[in-house]
This record gives C-alpha cells, structure tokens and sequence, in this order.
C-alpha cells in the first residue's frame, strides 16, 4: 500500500511502498480515504527538536483521518465492514487509576497513532476497536477528516460555561478559528480574537468572532471600549504557544476568569502570575480530546448546523502532500487535506 513514511532522521517524508497491516485481536482496519496534515505532521515533515526526539524511524506517519472499515479482527462487535469511521489517536491502556475512573484522556500510558506507533498517512490503518468512531451520513467526509483537531477546539471550549460570556482567543490557526465558531455556537456574548495575520482574523470574524485585533500592533483595551465592554474577559483559550500572547491574556482579564491552556509553547516563557493570582484567575491545561464526551458534543454541534469548513484551504491528491506541506509551512494554508483516489 503507499503511504507516508518518516523513513530518516532528516527533514521530509518519503511516499513508499509497505505492507498492508492485518488487525489482531481487538482491533480494526481502515480503509482510509482522507488525511489532514495536522501541526504535529508538520513538526515532524520539518524534523524539530521535539520530533526528532520524539517520533521513531522508520514509521509510518499522520493521525487525521476519514474511511471505511476494511476487516475486523477476532472478537471486534459492534462494528461492521463498509462502515463509516473516523477514530481517536489517543490509545491508552485501560488499567490506570484515570482509565478505569472514566477519565481516559488523563491515562499516563497514551501512545499517538503516526507519533509512537504506525499512522493515518497510508491506504489503510490498524487501530484498536475502542478507538474507533462511526460517523453519522449527515457529516461529511471533510468535516469527518478534521474530528482530531476540532475535537480539541471543542474540548477546550466546552470546557467553560460560554452563555452570555466574553470570550479571548490567542491565536487564529485553525483550531483557535474552530473554536471561534463554537463559542458563537454555543452562545458567548463576545467573542475577540488576536493573530500576526490579517487574513485569518478576517477568517475569525467570519467565523462568528465579534472582532480581531493584531498582536502587537493593537490591543485587547481598545477592542473592548469598541464592544463596550468594561470588566475584561471572562473567558481565555490560549492557542497560540506564545508566551507575550499569554501574558497580555492575563492583562485582559475579568477578576476570577478562566483560561483554557492548549497551544503549546515552544521554550519556557515569562509570565506575570503575581497578576493572575490576585486577579483569581484559574487554568485549565488541555490536551487532545475527552474520551469520547467530546466526540460526541462535537459531532452534535455540526450536525446542528455549525460550519467548520473556511479552515479548509487545500484539497489536494494524497501524491501531492509535498505541496500541501509547503503551503503550511509559508503560512498559505490552514487545513489541508490529502485525497486517495
């Protein structure tokens, strides 16, 4: 089968030629029929200190994805072949205290399918049946493709009571824009994002975000006297991984407001907690998606009419990924998505 390889310790993937895996006990294969290049891809496509440290060689790389149930192994229920799957890339191992309490996205365990073990990038994929979602046929494939990093928008924004609130988001990548989308969904009064790109924080306002401003030349004070605010937020979802983005955060808001921790930064950073602590301010860290809450909240939100898709900018053929990393990487793109035939 082709798929997407991590083949060296060197910047760059190679398409080649594997053997299709075969499901054990337990587990599922995918016919996959499209791929999302997530920020992690492209961590590893540019061979950063954390990939390198991090993502085995040779492997098989990517975790977004959208396909079709292929085979079932040996004692798989509930699933049948030809269905309709996306799945989560969090495997964890079931017998830790956060596992068996019901709170899997805790579990110290947690492999990454295409970070720790073999991935989405290839015509067909091997992962446990637990992690296997059915998508609903009013979803579509595109939407199906992104569950992964919309599941985290929408763990980091549902994880605050967003009715009536005044909502800051740090960064407008995609996720940051997914989760724009969702607080106007789910009800927030205001709702203000920050970016170094014009472009995408026009891309915010359609989305549903009130108003955008531009870190570094502008500020959040003058936003809110637009929006006749008075008070500060009450609601902050960091998804930038800057730290100067973080602290201007905590400068903007409401005393005993919350922020939602989820870009991730890339060295230690300087921040003025004295400020958050007589503000009362609590932080939440989040990572990947709660199992399988999200999943659920997420899927309802889109087949309730939330739109996701100005985040995809490139659809292109599974052979031209090179094309597909190139734009992300010059900052063209935002969600790419990779097509078999």
């Amino acid at each position: 089968m082709r798929a997407l390889m991590k083949a060296k310790a060197e910047p760059g993937l190679t398409l080649t030629d594997v053997e299709v895996p075969e499901p054990e006990s337990n587990e599922v294969r995918i016919r996959v029929k499209q791929v999302g290049i997530c920020g992690t891809d492209l961590h590893i496509y540019n061979w950063d200190k954390w990939a390198s440290s991090t993502i085995p060689v040779p492997m098989v790389v990517g975790h977004e994805f959208v396909g079709y149930i292929d085979a079932l192994g040996k004692d798989v229920k509930g699933l049948k072949s030809g269905q309709r799957v996306s799945g989560e890339g969090h495997i964890i191992c079931g017998t830790c205290r956060n596992c068996r309490a019901g709170r899997e996205h805790f579990c110290r365990e947690t492999m990454g399918v295409g970070v720790n073990r073999p991935g989405a990038f290839a015509e067909y994929l091997v992962i446990p049946q637990h992690n296997v979602y059915p998508i609903p046929d009013d979803v579509s494939d595109d939407f199906a493709a992104l569950l992964d990093p919309y599941g985290n928008a929408v763990h980091t924004a549902l994880g605050f009571d967003l009715v009536g609130e005044d909502v800051l988001i740090t960064g407008a990548g995609p996720i940051g824009l997914m989760a724009a989308a969702i607080c106007r969904h789910a009800g927030a009064r205001h709702i203000v994002v920050s970016d170094v790109n014009i472009n995408r924080l026009v891309l915010a306002e359609r989305m549903g975000a009130s108003a955008g401003f531009l870190a570094g030349r502008d500020n959040s004070d003058n936003v809110m006297k637009r929006l006749g605010m008075t008070e500060g937020f009450d609601i902050g979802l960091e998804m930038s991984g800057a730290g100067a983005a973080l602290d201007d955060m905590i400068n903007a808001m409401n005393n005993g407001g919350q922020i939602g921790l989820l870009g991730l930064f890339k060295d230690k950073i300087s921040v003025d907690f004295n400020k958050a602590i007589f503000k009362g301010l609590r932080f939440k860290g989040i990572y990947g998606r709660e199992m399988f809450d999200t999943w659920h909240k997420g899927l309802s939100m889109l087949q309730s009419g939330l739109d996701i898709s100005p985040v995809i900018t490139h659809k292109l053929p599974f052979e031209n990924f090179e094309e597909g990393f190139t734009a992300l990487n010059s900052g063209q793109a935002l969600k790419v998505l990779l097509q078999f035939d």
